[in-house]
């Protein structure tokens, strides 16, 4: 298999945990009803909101189109049973994806502190 698309971002937890609390339902424009239940199950809400943000970026860039063409809505970022982060695409983001030619997406989530990193990479 080849690669067709690579992306990563990095975002400072305190610019989400900031527009979360100023505005509640910022969370609910970013994350699904399963990754919000998921980051209000952990000990650090903003850590794991930011993880998922960062994720999602890092889909639409290795998608090549950023958030032009869907929502960040379109892509969930779930755990399996082992704890290992998933990403489930719907709607416009799955359509892209597949009409890439793409087969798989691998995602890798991280956070310190301060920051939380994704890196994905898309292949075919």
């Amino acid at each position: 298999m080849k690669i067709l698309g690579i992306g990563t971002d990095v975002i400072e937890i305190e610019r989400i945990m900031k527009a979360g609390e100023k505005n509640p339902r910022f969370l609910e424009r970013i994350l699904t009803e399963k990754e919000n239940e998921y980051c209000f199950t952990t000990g650090s809400r903003y850590q794991s909101a930011a993880a998922r943000f960062a994720g999602k970026e890092a889909v639409a860039k290795a998608l090549g189109c950023g958030f032009t063409k869907f929502s960040f809505l379109d892509i969930e970022i779930l755990n399996d049973g082992s704890g290992k982060p998933e990403i489930v695409l719907k709607n416009m983001a799955l359509k892209i994806f597949e009409e890439s030619g793409a087969k798989e997406i691998h995602l890798s989530l991280s956070h310190s502190k301060e920051t939380a990193t994704a890196f994905v990479i898309i292949q075919g």
